[in-house]
């Protein structure tokens, strides 16, 4: 009996899911496993009062912080978001590009550029003190809630600007115009006119920015202080610091929980639609003739230069600069440029096996890069092209996939350490388990980008290939990976930079010969001395310029319409 052509097409064999099913139930569903087993066995017996304590300090602490920096970014973005969605003005694509690149930095950077700012040797704090001859940096942020709050504002802020400024241009304007006619003020059509319209996309913004302050780990590990540890930090002292594995699992419990509530609600609200306005969006931008609108632009170019250019900048200025004395603090100041902080990256001065160059962290992170990108993409072309199937079976695995989206670094951390440092799995030691990792963690966005253009190639293609009598492994090889090559290499490049910047499972699993560029500057901002500071930002401004090229890169290679293949 033959199969027709486009039949034949539709028909994937099962062992298509075979390699990415193992890949998340080795790397995913196993660590998650382990920890539900290893909390419910320290629940089994009654827990000391001062345990219950500081959970619950810890708790209301981390819902507090992300209460205060959700609502801080809101107050700014919102602004921001209707001048760039109202206002056309020269620099405009700049600003946007500036006020987008914090979001795709490692978190470790962001730490590192408001130390550099406002740290006890950042550029505000040795200024003053050179200015006024002040003994002690007048600036004390550094391990407050004052920091913590500036650096989630500077990381989240892109986040209301794409999703509400994006809606705010694609409205209709015709209702509020007939506001206005009516005899509605600013404010009225705003309220009750605009507003009610953007609600799906503000409260897309609010869960969204609430959930990535309250699963926050590297800023408030770097920036927080005694007394500011969230859920994620304190999971991370209680298993790396203390020793407390069981503890560990119980908070890690907590804030799985938690992170489950908030991405069930992020993806409810993302999914209510708008009421977008065909228009193109440059088309209802006028410039800001008036003083209120030219106003308007300058506090917004202002605040946005504070919070976001200032810190980047001071990152820059400051890994080139010498701002303090030869030993420490002490001695006279040395001020002036230099580059004895990158020269430095390439010198080991203790000779011990347990110590290695930070260049040596550089290259530790390129090669843990290209394995987890390889990693992720094949298993992600596996699942994508599983995913063209339309059953109920390839629905379901299409939100299985989802899910690593939706935990965070440090409970997948945690739960690798404690699955693969015990028979029958031993590999937490090895390095081999940091591209896993990395590869889970961009696994999600691989398959996002390779799904649409696999879905994308015309049916024709792949129904005269089966005429031809090319086997659907045939046809995937030489026929439609040439057609996605850009968004392949684009997923390539995107998952390259997600596993470069990650620091909260690494922090759990890397070895102390083994650093990555994210560990290595967290024990250099860790440790006293200028060398050791400047090596940090440094390490820091090479990781930035590599990660903006990247994501630069993959704006380049966005798919082009393959239709015309």
């Amino acid at each position: 009996m033959s199969v027709s052509p486009r039949r034949w097409s539709g028909i994937r064999p099962l062992a298509v899911w075979v390699l990415p099913l193992i890949f998340i139930l080795l790397f995913f569903f196993y660590p998650l496993g382990v920890i539900l087993t290893t909390s419910a066995q320290r629940f089994t017996g009654e827990l000391p009062a001062t345990l219950w304590q500081n959970i619950l300090r810890t708790t209301g602490f981390t819902f507090w912080q992300a209460i205060l920096s959700t609502a801080a970014t809101i107050l700014i973005g919102l602004p921001a978001a209707y001048v760039f969605s109202r206002y056309r003005f020269p620099g405009l694509q700049t600003v946007r590009m500036l006020v987008n690149l914090p979001f795709i930095l490692p978190t470790v950077v962001v730490a590192a550029a408001f130390n550099a700012l406002i740290g006890p040797r950042g550029l505000l704090n040795l200024g003053l003190q050179n200015l006024f001859h002040l003994e002690q940096p007048p600036i004390q942020w550094i391990g407050t809630l004052t920091a913590i709050v500036l650096a989630h504002v500077f990381y989240n802020l892109s986040i209301v600007v794409r999703l509400v400024g994006g809606a705010w241009t694609a409205l209709s304007p015709h209702a509020g115009q007939t506001a206005r006619t009516l005899g509605a003020s600013p404010w009225q059509e705003f309220r009750l006119v605009t507003f009610p319209l953007l609600k799906p996309a503000f409260y897309s913004a609010l869960v969204l920015v609430f959930l990535y302050d309250f699963t926050s780990f590297g800023v408030v590990l770097l920036l927080g202080g005694i007394g500011t540890a969230t859920l994620e930090v304190e999971i991370y002292k209680q298993a790396v610091n203390l020793f407390n594995l069981p503890v560990a699992a119980i908070l890690t419990m907590i804030q799985m929980i938690c992170t489950i509530l908030l991405t069930w609600g992020y993806r409810k609200l993302s999914g209510r639609p708008l009421p977008l306005d065909p228009a193109g969006e440059e088309d209802r931008r006028v410039p800001p003739r008036t003083w209120f609108a030219r106003i308007q632009v300058w506090l917004t170019m202002l605040v946005l230069a504070v919070l976001v250019a200032a810190p980047l900048a001071s990152l820059l200025a400051r890994s080139f600069l010498v701002l303090e004395a030869d030993r420490g603090y002490r001695g006279a100041v040395q001020v002036g440029l230099t580059l004895r902080y990158y020269a430095a990256l390439f010198k080991d001065p203790q000779q011990s096996i347990f110590y290695v160059s930070p260049i040596t962290a550089v290259f530790n992170s390129l090669k843990v890069a290209l394995s987890a990108s390889l990693i992720s993409c094949v298993v992600g072309l596996f699942t994508a092209y599983g995913l063209r199937q339309k059953t109920d079976f390839a629905r379901w695995m299409d939100q299985v996939f989802l899910l690593p989206l939706g935990a965070s670094a440090v409970t997948l951390g945690l739960g690798l350490l404690l699955a693969y440092s015990q028979p029958p799995f031993l590999w937490s030691s090895s390095w081999l388990i940091l591209p896993a990792v990395h590869a889970l963690a961009a696994l999600p966005f691989v398959i996002r980008s390779l799904q649409p253009a696999l879905s994308s190639i015309p049916s024709q293609i792949q129904d005269s290939a089966a005429v031809l009598g090319a086997a659907p492994g045939q046809v995937l090889w030489r026929v439609e990976i040439p057609i996605i090559r850009r968004a392949l290499l684009s997923s390539f490049i995107f998952a390259f930079t997600i596993s470069l910047g990650e620091f909260g499972a690494t922090a759990f699993l890397t070895r102390p010969d083994f650093p990555t560029i994210p560990v290595a500057i967290f024990r250099y901002l860790s440790q006293p001395g200028g060398l050791n500071y400047g090596q940090a930002l440094a390490m820091s401004v090479i990781l930035l310029m590599i990660c903006s090229t990247g994501i630069l890169l993959v704006e380049r290679l966005r798919m082009p319409d393959i239709q015309k293949f």
